[in-house]
């Protein structure tokens, strides 16, 4: 059984990226990284998921916080409509996400990473896109010990070129938990379903014909 290490924040396409690994018969090594955001209801659902997925999972503590400029670390207002990059995008965020995971790879001697990126209905994110991926797919086979020795670690995006609503129907036939994911980019008991990723996730769900099985304000 080949090891996959995959990137779980807790959010519903890292769950589903995470499913996809699992039904393709790879071994689940998650990890989720506590990189000072300011809502840690995100990291309890990526335990959750990782649970479900009887995965082993690593919690990092990489501090973005000390570096700031993004409305997730930094006490900068989350918008409720946004044009361009919005204040929600954490610099250099994936790169340094991946960096550890092609690590964790490494060392565990797992073939693939999975990352749960969206190039469809995303939110303007530049390391969120096919050419970001296609570039640090060559870092990892220059950059590594393994690469070098002729087992390339293949970083995998199944989600890449779905739509919101694909996603959601691909979770709901793999039976993802979407009760135990969280989207929403504030600080609340429930989610406030006027943020970006509120939004973004309730149209999906309408569109896919799903229920949203969340609570909202």
């Amino acid at each position: 059984m080949a090891k996959a290490v995959c990137l779980i924040s807790g959010g519903m396409d890292s769950a589903v990226a995470a499913a996809i690994a699992k039904s393709e018969g790879h071994e689940i090594y998650a990890i989720t990284f506590n990189y000072g955001q300011r809502n840690k209801k995100e990291m309890e659902a990526a335990k959750e998921i990782a649970k479900w997925l009887n995965a082993h999972h690593k919690i990092l503590d990489v501090n973005l916080r000390q570096i700031g400029g993004s409305a997730l670390t930094d006490e900068i207002e989350v918008p409720e409509e946004a044009e361009g990059i919005p204040p929600t995008y954490v610099p250099a965020r994936n790169t340094i996400f991946l960096s550890f995971a092609l690590a964790y790879a490494e060392v565990i001697d797992a073939d693939y990473i999975f990352i749960g990126v969206n190039a469809v209905d995303y939110s303007g994110y530049p390391d969120c896109r096919p050419e970001y991926l296609e570039a640090f797919q060559k870092v990892a086979d220059l950059a590594l010990k393994r690469s070098v020795e002729g087992k390339p670690i293949k970083i995998k995006a199944p989600l890449l070129y779905l739509s919101k609503a694909e996603i959601v129907k691909k979770g709901h036939e793999l039976g993802v938990p979407f009760e135990k994911t969280w989207s929403c980019y504030r600080e609340g008991e429930k989610a406030c379903g006027r943020c970006p990723s509120c939004k973004l996730r309730l149209k999906a769900f309408e569109e896919a014909g799903v229920r949203d099985p969340i609570e909202y304000e």
